[in-house]
């Protein structure tokens, strides 16, 4: 290649920036050896990991892959260079450790200016320490169930390393010293008639071959091979291992690695442990319901809440990371520690949460923020592994939803919205208070409101109303203008609702956008009869009116029923004047619905046109 190429060419790789801030209350001893600038004021080391492909590599790599290409053709086998990198990419790709210059004026920093760390593993080493528990772990309740006893034979090992636990581990040896001699002479008689058919026929002549069979017992082999954990029962019985479930082998396995690992921390007397040091725990949940992750959360912040305490004082903060599916571990994280993880393209998107309080500025916002904290930890951690959401008003929808989205999707099962992760919020009509978060995480929402029409006095009337020029919905005004009026939305367009953030932060239509407000829209009813609901319930009543007043049908909970049937009472008017309390009118709803012999449900009622058209835009990907 040209030298052109040479200088124009990026390699191709992983890399991670770790950028470290030190000061003057620090012990610089083993930092200062990856220091790049002596200027004081400059207090940042960026170090850099790669695993990339160099130029060269990249050449041979062609010239491999051509090869590897023709012999496949010819076999008509697969020739595609993901399969041929699967075992060769370390062929390829090199590992790369270096600490570079960070420029203080510009805070930004210059890979072209680094010092190479092969050479100085040590000092890294001594800068940074990390150990991992992985989500695979060694946990299973089989015919061996020795799972936790093998951990306890590695915490041993751990252990005889460590000269502070001189005095116990020396004990062990003597007793097992005590006992060898013990089982010598019991051995010498047990062998008696073998060791003497040796001694007579085992040489040349008698007496040539003499051999002694003698007991040596290995501290590390007889506590691998013989240490047996098992669970008090009673103060007569112990379980073996293998009686527990496999969420309880789980948490205590987490326990021995940690345990483990803390003790590859603090590292051996003559050395010191190193400056930072960072634990990675894998999907802890494993095998655990959801009261147990809480427990979890909460006794692991217990046992690594000292940092690492070595016998001779010398201490050291320990730093932990755990990566998770668990709402429930969110819940009872710190909402300013959840670091949001999300998939787009090709590449994750890693997100602070901590972040999110910058974005909400004046008094009001810091109050929603306040609110949002508490709310989503406290009761809808599931939103932040949530791929879609539906912010709804109250108990009516809540109950409902579930319904609705099957009888969508029996009647189109291509993506059902059943099968996929859309988490459902209850936020009554202050959906605003979420805008931040959902464009921060951006999963598509649909917000499901009411038009709530009213005068000008706020007064709430019919939206057919001649003196009805107004919404009074908080989150409708929010999201599209408080300038705009009732006629706006009776008159807008599914695709004038759907909005995204622009650049400058505000709300904006957009086709691709991913939120989307829907209320009630002027429907016709099986008589051809047009009306345009106020809320949820005269838009129901409206269209299903035959269904609430057959006889074989029993609403128990409606009051003045004379209503139902006179048809001067319009579904505002019912829904004002029959509905006692509006959960149980749902309720109902759903004990009253058929199931056709096709097994197909819910086929005796409607949804809501706007309802429908909301979840048939959110089913699409």
């Amino acid at each position: 290649m040209s030298e052109a190429t040479e200088k124009e060419y990026k390699p191709v790789g992983i890399t991670l920036k770790l950028f470290i801030e030190y000061n003057e209350n620090d012990n610089l001893a083993n930092i200062s050896k990856l220091m790049m600038d002596l200027d004081p004021d400059n207090k940042t080391i960026v170090l850099l990991f790669e695993y990339i492909l160099p130029l060269d590599k990249l050449e041979q790599l062609q010239a491999d892959f051509n090869e590897f290409q023709d012999k496949k053709t010819q076999k008509k086998a697969n020739s595609d260079l993901d399969y041929f990198l699967q075992k060769k990419h370390s062929n390829y790709f090199c590992t790369n450790k270096k600490t570079i210059e960070f420029n203080i004026q510009d805070k930004k920093e210059n890979e072209d200016v680094f010092i190479d760390l092969k050479k100085e593993e040590k000092a890294l080493k001594d800068v940074i320490n990390y150990q991992y528990i992985n989500a695979d772990r060694d946990v299973s309740n089989k015919e061996s169930g020795k799972s936790l006893s093998l951990l306890s034979s590695k915490i041993y090992r751990k252990i005889e390393a460590d000269e502070r636990q001189k005095n116990g581990i020396e004990e062990f040896k003597d007793a097992l010293s005590d006992t060898d001699e013990k089982l010598g002479g019991i051995y010498k008689d047990i062998f008696q008639d073998v060791i003497e058919k040796v001694k007579n026929l085992g040489g040349i002549k008698p007496n040539d071959t003499k051999i002694k069979i003698t007991s040596t017992l290995q501290h590390k082999e007889l506590l691998e091979g013989n240490t047996t954990v098992m669970y008090e029962h009673d103060d007569k019985h112990d379980l073996p291992e293998s009686y527990n479930g496999l969420g309880y082998m789980n948490l205590i396995s987490m326990i021995f690695e940690i345990e483990i690992l803390l003790n590859k921390f603090k590292k051996k007397k003559d050395e010191k442990p190193a400056d930072i040091n960072i634990l990675f725990i894998e999907e802890p949940e494993a095998h655990t319901h959801p009261q147990m992750q809480y427990i979890f959360i909460n006794n692991i912040k217990t046992l690594l809440k000292d940092g690492i305490i070595r016998d001779d004082g010398e201490k050291r903060d320990l730093q932990y990371i755990i990566s998770t599916h668990s709402s429930h571990i969110v819940a009872e994280s710190d909402f300013d520690d959840i670091k949001y993880l999300k998939i787009e393209k090709n590449s994750v998107i890693a997100k602070n949460l901590k972040g999110l309080e910058k974005e909400h500025k004046d008094e009001a916002e810091k109050q929603n923020y306040k609110f949002l904290k508490q709310y989503l930890t406290l009761h809808r951690a599931e939103l932040f592994f949530a791929d879609k959401a539906i912010f709804i008003e109250g108990d009516t929808e809540r109950i409902l939803l579930p319904a609705m989205m099957k009888k969508i999707d029996q009647d189109n099962s291509e993506n059902p919205l059943l099968s996929q992760n859309i988490s459902i919020i209850e936020v009554g009509n202050y959906s605003q208070v979420f805008e931040k978060f959902i464009d921060f995480i951006g999963v598509k929402s649909l917000i499901i409101t009411d038009i709530d029409s009213a005068k000008r006095d706020r007064t709430k009337c019919k939206v057919a109303d001649e003196d009805a020029v107004i919404t009074t919905n908080p989150s409708l005004k929010f999201f599209y203008g408080k300038e705009k009026e009732l006629d706006y939305f009776k008159k807008a367009k599914l695709e004038d609702m759907t909005l995204k953030k622009n650049p400058g932060k505000k709300w904006v239509k957009d086709k691709t956008g991913h939120l989307l407000c829907v209320y009630q829209i002027n429907e016709k009813n099986s008589e051809g009869k047009g009306y345009y609901a106020r809320s949820f319930e005269d838009s129901f009543f409206h269209i299903n009116r035959e269904f609430i007043t057959d006889d074989k049908n029993n609403f128990k909970s409606l009051k003045n029923k004379k209503y139902l049937t006179d048809p001067s009472e319009d579904a505002y008017d019912l829904s004002e004047k029959c509905i006692d309390k509006k959960p149980t009118f749902a309720i109902e709803i759903l004990l009253n619905s058929e199931t056709d012999d096709k097994g197909k449900q819910f086929t005796n009622w409607k949804i809501p046109d706007y309802i429908e058209k909301g979840l048939l835009w959110l089913k699409k990907d």
